[in-house]
């Protein structure tokens, strides 16, 4: 039995990793990771004081130490570990990837899937180097399909995830611009993001490619194992095709597609914007392929709710927030403007932050938002971050901090007012719902 073996048994026993010696599960794997800041090797001794089983780790001092299991190197353990536990499974491990949308996209997926299956999926965004091999190593014996959201900000990052996953399905949400400073532009977007596309084509997997998307056709190109979808114009039944038909956004989604007694199911989301039937569409189409009955991926849709700051829409008082703010790049910024300025209400006001990881194109990309925000009509327009001052115009107000901008609001507060609220997650704009109009909070419209 070698080292990866003899340490599998050990997580089989009692299959609890930790990570982090302050929250330490009794009987539990630690693995001390090393960080920007940090060095899990220093706090082993103390996880096994704390009721860990074993702390792995590769400080050659701790060596022959009670407690520890000695390797070359902590990470590459935890991702080994992951992969093999992984193998255990003959069942359709699904990846999840793109821009945009990969996080409500995979909410989605898993939803219509666990509405039929025991669906086990990627918690929170847990979904780079160190997440994939935990959500992973989470995977309980009766899985029968799993949902694996990867994350990317540079170059052969989805090729790394692949390795450790190993999918057997996989898709794209779309191609966009994230993370261009450490793709360093679009097209090395495309090159990172089609990774999970050369694995399946490697691997006998199979792609879903969303036909709405240009960039993906052309990605997909030479893949053996297809299944195109998207959203048209009228349902057909064109054989070998997901349709998913668009009926409004008022401004709830309503979409539709066919059953397999060709039917025409209706549903009704509580999704706002066209970026968000995408992401429907998608877990339509995974749930028709993988033989969800029609009313489960009806329910299952018309229940999600969305949450964690993305197109949530919010009661302040007399005001509505479109909260959107758990990230941005010029792609998902575009979309949110669009959408807000298509939502059909009176005053409308914007609060736009910084959109980070841009690179040498910030300037372009932030001056461009500002010029299609400026052409919207709205009531008002508010710019925050360093990013953003730079381009500002003297027809919007901008603050360079949301602290600062939360002293205004004190002091001018908004009422009968749709505000929309958009930035990069370090921006941290969704400080600003105590101060816009502080009086009582419900969930949604």
């Amino acid at each position: 039995m070698n080292s990866l073996e003899l340490l599998y048994q050990l997580f089989l026993e009692n299959p609890r990793i930790s990570t982090d010696s302050r929250q330490i599960a009794a009987g539990s794997l630690f693995f001390a990771l090393k960080g920007e800041h940090f060095d899990g090797n220093a706090f082993a001794l103390d996880a096994l004081a704390q009721g860990a089983r074993v702390a792995v780790s590769d400080d050659p001092s701790l060596a022959g130490k009670k407690g520890i299991f000695s390797v070359d190197h902590v990470l590459q353990t935890l991702q080994d570990l992951a992969r093999h536990h992984r193998r255990q499974f003959p069942v359709p491990v699904i990846a999840i990837t793109g821009s945009n949308g990969k996080t409500t996209t995979k909410e989605l997926v898993s939803a219509v899937l666990a509405s039929h299956y025991h669906t086990h999926f990627t918690k929170g965004n847990l979904n780079n180097h160190i997440g994939v091999p935990l959500t992973l190593l989470s995977m309980p014996p009766q899985t029968e399909v799993a949902v694996i959201e990867m994350g990317a900000n540079r170059p052969g990052d989805i090729a790394e995830l692949c390795a450790i996953a190993e999918p057997s399905h996989g898709l794209i949400t779309n191609i966009g611009k994230a993370h261009l400073e450490g793709f360093g532009g679009l097209e090395g977007v495309k090159a990172g993001k089609s990774e999970l596309y050369r694995f399946l084509e490697s691997h006998d997997g199979l792609a879903f490619v969303n036909q709405n998307e240009a960039f993906l056709q052309e990605l997909a190109q030479g893949l053996k194992l297809v299944v195109p979808y998207g959203i048209v114009e009228r349902l057909t039944g064109v054989p070998g095709f997901l349709e998913i038909q668009l009926l409004a956004e008022q401004p709830f989604l309503e979409l539709a597609f066919l059953t397999p007694e060709r039917r025409s199911q209706t549903l009704q989301t509580q999704l706002i914007g066209r970026y968000n039937a995408e992401n429907a569409a998608t877990a339509i189409a995974l749930g028709k392929y993988f033989k969800v009955p029609p009313e489960k991926i009806k329910k299952a849709i018309e229940s999600y709710i969305p949450s964690n700051l993305r197109s949530q829409l919010i009661r302040k008082g007399s005001n509505t927030v479109v909260m959107d703010a758990y990230n941005a790049n010029p792609t998902s910024m575009r979309n949110a403007i669009e959408t807000f300025a298509q939502l059909s209400s009176g005053k409308k006001v914007a609060i736009l932050g910084d959109m980070l990881e841009l690179g040498a194109a910030s300037e372009a990309e932030h001056r461009a938002i500002l010029e299609l925000a400026q052409g919207k009509g709205f009531e008002q327009l508010i710019l925050v971050g360093p990013l953003f001052e730079e381009v500002k115009t003297s027809s919007v107000l901008h603050f360079a901090s949301t602290p600062q901008l939360a002293a205004w609001l004190g002091q001018h507060p908004f009422s009968d007012t749709h505000i929309l609220l958009k930035a990069s997650r370090r921006i941290g704009l969704e400080k600003l719902l105590d101060f816009i109009e502080l009086i009582q909070a419900s969930r949604f419209i």
